[in-house]
């Protein structure tokens, strides 16, 4: 009779291979749980409102980030004003026009490369270009120019994949219907493929929250209280994570360096759970 079951020696390996995973599973829930509980724990205590509702000032003696949460707002907007469109039309033609897939896989090897370069490297760039060629000043544009061509890699990756879940008998059943390519791709494909442009969306707005090297070199570190969008654009404004950076080195003030890393904790929390709200309504719907 054939044995079915697994011998001893494959038993104990499966065992062992399950706890190693679990461990290490365990291990990095553990540090990302502790390192967020460490930093709301010294942070949310500094948070008031006048810290929310103030702007820096050395004549008042007062400490704000009202500026710079601001800024961040507008430098969100810019960057995903500028890179949306380009992101998503790039992985629209990768996957859906292209038909050399040997320059198709050339140019996905390029932004997997664009992905993975430091953002201080962004930041240099984008100051010889966008500062240096175009006479840009630091400012929220050129700092957003920067950061689109940062995000831009990860709309297009996550794009594309969202794209390639779309089945392709839904593609074929609205050729065969008389529809267009380009009819078919804004009422079939894009629709369809609305929850990973979404994630990928938030991906990239997490990236321009926690970032601050490539916008110390383009946009600043003004904190001067700007409401005008338009003026705002052409005005040096450093953004929460580049006033977490002053605080923390200029200043020495980690009670106030704590309070922002908090905030921006809280903002990527709450923009991830929008996101699943969103997510889970679309399927719904």
């Amino acid at each position: 009779m054939m044995k079915t079951g697994l011998s001893a020696k494959r038993r104990a390996y499966s065992r062992l291979t399950m706890g190693f995973i679990l461990l290490c599973v365990t291990t990095a829930v553990f540090l990302l749980v502790t390192i967020i509980a460490f930093v709301l724990y010294r942070g949310l205590g500094h948070i008031t409102w006048q810290l929310l509702s103030t702007a820096r000032s050395a004549l008042r003696g007062t400490i704000g980030i009202l500026p710079n949460i601001i800024f961040t707002l507008y430098v969100i907007f810019t960057t995903l004003l500028i890179s949306l469109p380009i992101g998503i039309g790039a992985a629209v033609y990768l996957n859906e026009y292209a038909a050399n897939r040997r320059f198709v896989r050339l140019i996905e090897f390029t932004i997997e490369i664009l992905a993975g370069i430091p953002s201080i490297i962004y930041g240099l760039v984008g100051f010889i270009f966008f500062i240096g060629r175009l006479g840009l000043m630091p400012s929220i544009l050129a700092g957003s120019l920067t950061l689109s061509i940062l995000v831009l890699p990860t709309i297009v990756r996550t794009t594309q994949e969202a794209l390639k879940t779309v089945p392709n008998s839904y593609r074929e059943g609205a050729f065969a219907l008389g529809g267009t390519k380009w009819y078919i791709i804004r009422t079939i494909i894009l629709p369809s493929s609305l929850d990973g442009i979404l994630g990928g969306t938030i991906l990239a707005i997490g990236r321009m929250v926690g970032e601050s090297a490539a916008l110390l070199f383009t946009a600043g570190m003004g904190h001067a209280l700007v409401t005008n969008y338009f003026e705002a654009l052409h005005t040096s404004g450093g953004t929460l994570t580049v006033a977490l950076f002053v605080y923390i080195t200029e200043h020495g003030n980690f009670d106030v360096s704590f309070a922002i890393a908090s905030i921006l904790i809280l903002i990527v929390l709450l923009l991830n759970f929008g996101v699943k709200l969103i997510r889970r309504k679309l399927k719904r719907g």
